[in-house]
């Protein structure tokens, strides 16, 4: 999933939705750049955050997803992905959260997060 075309008003066609797991599931995606892991929660939305984690340097894609939250596989911190905020240890610090948009088919991600990290 690499073939980024930018669209109106900040967004990106990502992949078409398809691509992604039904439900409770996660795929990588290179966005100018920058690594944003496809999260699909319990309900079938499909959520976008950074792909590392804020306490190691692993990817989340690769990670359990439980309702709305994501668990990094190394060391079992979780994150959720409406707000980016830690819900697990050992991670005390928030990840990038993206708007998502889903169009007929098209996967669509904000280019710039919608959370203020500090």
């Amino acid at each position: 999933m690499t073939e980024n075309a930018v669209t109106t008003e900040g967004f990106v066609r990502v992949c078409a939705r398809g691509e992604l797991p039904e439900k409770e599931g996660a795929a990588l995606a290179d966005i100018e750049g920058n690594r944003v892991a496809l999260v699909v929660d319990a309900e079938g939305t499909v959520h976008a955050v950074d792909d590392t984690c804020s306490h190691a340097n692993v990817s989340l894609s690769e990670g359990e997803v439980d309702g709305c939250t994501v668990e990094c596989w190394l060391h079992g911190s979780r994150f959720d992905l409406r707000t980016g905020e830690p819900t697990g240890l050992p991670a005390t610090q928030p990840i990038a959260v993206y708007a998502v948009r889903v169009e007929g088919d098209d996967v669509l991600v904000a280019l710039t997060p919608e959370n203020t990290l500090s």
